[in-house]
């Protein structure tokens, strides 16, 4: 069944005016103007950034449904596609958040707007720890972009977190995939939006 509604997740730090947030958005506008589109600026919580979630696609059709994410958000896609039973994109996602996120406790500043900040609490790696043991849904229905040139995360960890799903590994590109353009086709043959 097509994809009738969209969610996009941008990452730590990140927001919806993220450079993949801004191509999603705009092709999607483009060419699927019938898609139902959200792209939230998730909060720093953990938790209330998956409750922000569950709410928001709490009457969207499960079957019909797609999550994609980039980094944390790639994470949160994970959780969402497992208790959503939806398709899901991950692009280089982060699969040990509680872990890698630990040392950023402490206040920052936002990537797309440096005067906007907000604290990354020590609770939030508890709750980013809660909702690791989310296995991805159906093997099948996630499509995996990752790049081995991710200056941040370990393409192998990623790699072993999503046995028997599509997987696109890439030789170089960067944690941000500078080189999107040359993949995003591929993400929407893999989404098959109405």
């Amino acid at each position: 069944m097509p994809t009738t509604h969209l969610l996009y997740l941008h990452g730590f730090r990140s927001s919806p005016r993220s450079t993949k947030a801004q191509q999603f958005a705009a092709r999607v506008a483009a060419q699927h103007p019938g898609v139902t589109w959200w792209c939230p600026q998730l909060p720093p919580s953990p938790r209330e950034a998956v409750a922000l979630l569950m709410r928001g696609i709490a009457d969207w059709p499960r079957d019909a449904m797609a999550v994609v994410g980039s980094s944390l958000g790639g994470f949160y896609a994970t959780v969402v596609a497992a208790q959503a039973g939806c398709r899901a994109v991950v692009l280089n996602p982060a699969v040990h958040p509680a872990r890698d996120l630990a040392p950023w406790v402490g206040e920052h500043s936002a990537w797309h707007d440096p005067a906007e900040r907000f604290v990354f609490r020590p609770e939030y790696v508890d709750e980013l720890r809660a909702l690791e043991a989310a296995a991805p849904a159906v093997p099948q229905h996630t499509f995996a972009v990752i790049a081995k040139g991710d200056e941040l995360l370990d393409w192998r960890e990623m790699t072993a977190r999503y046995p028997g799903a599509r997987l696109r590994l890439l030789e170089g590109s960067d944690h941000a995939l500078s080189d999107f353009d040359q993949h995003i086709d591929a993400v929407f043959a893999f989404l098959d939006l109405a």
